[in-house]
């Protein structure tokens, strides 16, 4: 069984068909490679086909991409000189293209070809991208919900199969950038406008076909074949061109840092290729892809971001009960977090209760969706049918015997176990027998929410993240008696709402609050001890960290954080470590600082709530030391901070999965995507560095830092948290 099938026609028209059998959407494997291949090479030699059109056996789609799982292991499978054995596959790979491209012409007259159209029945993503730009002219089907484009870099790679070097030499480096170094997608009418395809038709392969049948020499000359081509906007060495790289390098710098190894090197694949002839441009890009196939930043990110993400959300660790999709959700409050917990779960096509005590809160919190429809409205992303369509499936009430036919109720009221608890005991009486109760709740213990409860074994925590329509993560929490029934109940639900779910057990602050907050903690301990505050909150974003840990108290709300350090003081007693956090933290809620929302924090904020700089007078509340801490000294303090905690949730079993630990971490609170998360950056530098760096905090900076058992035993071992992994699932 092939990928690809070839078949000619009485007009001599080759139409090589892509349809990888079993796949809702084509993905190219190393095998697919060859069948194209072959396809090809068939095609170009039989003296009775005129031309070659190239499509999708996918009624709505062209390609989805290369396969990242092909990806992934590309640099294991290489050989014992992986770099060497990628570079080799690479320039395969770009001789096949370049066979297309070229389609038999001759090299010196470039005369004699085969005209190669591409038809594209809907979505053209990565290496279904970078096919077409090989070919002489892509025609698409006038599908709106179809995406175009070249969206590597999200992953930590970038076009690598000649996408990098033939779209800047299509649309110039500024044109191309967009595409990318920002993975931009659009549909075909866009594309076409923004001149990644040539044709937008009802009819594609009839255009094509046409096309193919009346082409000329001259219409199969990529431009960059041709004598005299010139960049569009300027090669790195005109005035224009210069101007264009200088600006790209400081917008790719200080966007990634410098922590992105895949923006830099696809920078460098563009300005180096530029300078060169197309063949030679194409050695260029395979040498930096392999430089970053090579990193393993690259591996992490795949791995996290697309691989250990994709089968959470396929269920990897989902109970075997049967299916258990919800059909109504009541929700209790309608502020801020059940508001947006009502906008996903009606956009996903789920019957809404929102309940509040007063009927204008319960309005509000509807009103809530209807402002984001109003927006995509406003981008033209949301028609007037569909906002009507969502909105009519929220029930805004107060009446809680609307909730008697709903599966599952997720309880988002006031912080407080005795409020929770009432809540719980008002609505089991209203619903039936088989609904599952689920509470948003970030801190408080589910076992101990779940004795308000008469069925605990159908009581769980749903932990969303704020603001819920944009954060990815789900958080589930299983209490003590929680049984896999309800765990089935609320994977499936956050399935159905299109979001990625981890299943941790129930501790304080569980999982994710459990590493964000000691990386909070140890910022804003640092600005107690007289660190500099701006190297503090630089040394975070240095690591990839999108807010530094002052920031990112703003945004939250210190007051909030006060709530948090007083319970968990309660809670501890005498064991409790951060009492020099909150002599910082206590102070700034006295005097009235509360962050964003009050416009006042560690950070300063204009009339209209926009952040300015730090705030002026912090240096003189906290006098700097005369000595300040190296640079990655403060990296290893707000990064163990962090990554300590993770080892510990997984020692304890309340993490019970690396994958859930990492893919958790970037959606969760933007831990360093870079680095694949908490556990592959631990792979990354390895165990015994990380043991030799943990002592030396520890020594200097107390018991926060000391080293878990485990990974002391990773250490010892010489082993990694994966490799870890997959010897005990063998």
């Amino acid at each position: 069984m092939t990928d690809f099938t070839l078949s000619t026609d009485a007009e001599g028209i080759a139409t090589i068909t892509w349809d990888v059998k079993g796949k809702s959407m084509n993905v190219l494997s190393l095998e697919g490679w060859d069948d194209l291949d072959a396809c090809v090479t068939e095609a170009l030699a039989d003296d009775a086909v005129k031309g070659i059109v190239i499509t999708s056996g996918k009624p709505d789609s062209f390609a989805g991409g290369m396969d990242l799982n092909v990806i992934a292991k590309m640099k294991d499978s290489a050989g014992d000189d992986p770099a060497r054995g990628l570079m080799d596959g690479l320039m395969r790979s770009h001789a096949i293209l370049r066979k297309i491209e070229r389609a038999g012409m001759d090299p010196k007259t470039l005369k004699g070809g085969k005209p190669v159209a591409c038809v594209l029945p809907g979505t053209a993503l990565g290496i279904g991208l970078e096919i077409p730009l090989a070919c002489h002219r892509i025609f698409a089907a006038d599908n709106p919900k179809a995406k175009i484009g070249l969206p590597e870099i999200m992953v930590g790679i970038f076009p690598g199969m000649g996408g990098t070097t033939r779209l800047a030499r299509k649309l110039g480096a500024m044109g191309a950038s967009p595409f990318l170094l920002e993975g931009k997608l659009s549909d075909p009418q866009k594309a076409k406008a923004a001149g990644l395809i040539d044709e937008v038709s009802d009819d594609p392969m009839a255009d094509a076909r046409a096309w193919v049948l009346s082409a000329k020499d001259a219409d199969l000359v990529k431009p960059w074949d041709q004598k005299g081509y010139k960049m569009p906007g300027g090669a790195p060495y005109h005035p224009a061109g210069f101007m264009t790289f200088v600006g790209a390098s400081a917008m790719v710098n200080g966007k990634t840092q410098g922590v992105y190894p895949a923006a830099k090197a696809l920078l460098n694949a563009v300005y180096e290729g530029a300078l060169v002839p197309f063949d030679t441009a194409l050695k260029i890009e395979a040498r930096w892809f392999t430089h970053v196939l090579m990193n393993p930043s690259s591996e992490a990110m795949i791995r996290s971001l697309f691989i250990n993400k994709e089968a959470l959300e396929k269920g990897a660790n989902r109970p075997d009960v049967p299916d258990q999709k919800v059909k109504k959700v009541g929700i209790l409050g309608a502020g801020m977090m059940g508001a947006g917990i009502a906008y996903v779960s009606a956009n996903a096509g789920i019957e809404v209760v929102l309940i509040d005590r007063e009927q204008a809160a319960a309005d509000k919190g509807k009103g809530y969706s209807e402002g984001i429809l109003d927006k995509g409205m406003k981008r033209k992303k949301v028609t007037a049918e569909k906002k009507a369509e969502v909105l009519g499936r929220i029930n805004a009430t107060t009446e809680l015997e609307a909730l008697s036919d709903c599966d599952l109720i997720v309880e988002a009221v006031f912080e407080d176990v005795g409020v929770k608890a009432e809540m719980t005991k008002k609505v089991e009486a209203v619903v039936g027998p088989d609904c599952i109760f689920a509470t948003n709740t970030s801190t408080l213990p589910i076992t101990e929410l779940a004795k308000a409860s008469e069925r605990p074994e159908q009581f769980i925590g749903i932990h969303f993240f704020s603001p819920v329509d944009k954060m990815l993560l789900v958080e589930i929490i299983k209490g003590k008696q929680t049984g896999d029934r309800a765990v089935a109940k609320a994977l499936d639900y956050v399935r159905q709402i299109r979001k990625t779910p981890i299943v941790v057990n129930d501790a304080r602050f569980f999982y994710a609050n459990r590493c964000i907050i000691p990386y909070i903690n140890e910022g804003i301990r640092m600005v107690g001890e007289g660190v500099n505050p701006v190297l503090i909150e630089n040394a975070a974003k240095l690591l990839g960290f999108p807010l530094g840990p002052l920031q990112l108290v703003d945004e939250t709300s210190i007051d909030l954080g006060v709530k948090i350090a007083k319970a968990t003081r309660a809670a501890m007693g005498d064991a409790y470590p951060d009492s020099a956090v909150d002599e910082v933290l206590f102070a700034f809620a006295d005097a009235g600082r509360l962050g964003r929302k009050s416009n006042a924090g560690f950070y300063d904020y204009d009339e209209s709530g926009k952040r300015q700089n730090l705030w002026s007078e912090l240096g003189t509340r906290y006098p700097l030391a005369e000595e300040q801490p190296d640079l990655h000294e403060v990296q290893n303090r707000l990064m163990f901070a962090q990554v300590l905690e993770a080892v510990r949730a997984l020692e304890e079993d309340v993490l019970l999965d690396i994958r859930e630990g990492d893919v958790g971490a970037i959606l969760g609170w933007g831990f360093a995507p870079w680095s694949g998360g908490p556990f592959s950056w631990l792979d990354m530098v390895g165990a015994a560095w990380a043991v030799e760096t943990t002592e030396a905090l520890t020594a200097k900076h107390g018991k926060r830092f000391e080293t878990p058992a485990l990974l002391r035993k990773l250490a010892a071992e010489d082993e990694g948290f994966y490799a870890a992994a997959r010897a005990a699932a063998a």
